[in-house]
C-alpha cells in the first residue's frame, strides 16, 4: 500500500497510471469494435457462400 502513495505523491507515477487507465479504455474500445465488425462480416460470408 505503501507503493501506491508514493506513486500518488509523485507525478510521474500519476502520469504513468493515467497513461495506463487511457491504453485500457482504447483497447476495450478496439476489442468491441472489432467483435462487432467480425459479426458483420460473417454474415456477409455467409450471405455470398449462400447465394453461390
Amino acid at each position: 500500500m505503501a507503493f501506491f502513495r508514493k506513486m500518488l505523491k509523485n507525478n510521474k507515477g500519476a502520469t504513468a497510471i493515467e497513461y495506463g487507465l487511457i491504453a485500457a479504455l482504447i483497447a476495450v474500445a478496439a476489442i468491441s469494435a472489432m467483435g462487432s465488425m467480425g459479426n458483420k462480416l460473417k454474415n456477409t460470408f455467409n450471405n455470398v457462400g449462400n447465394n453461390l
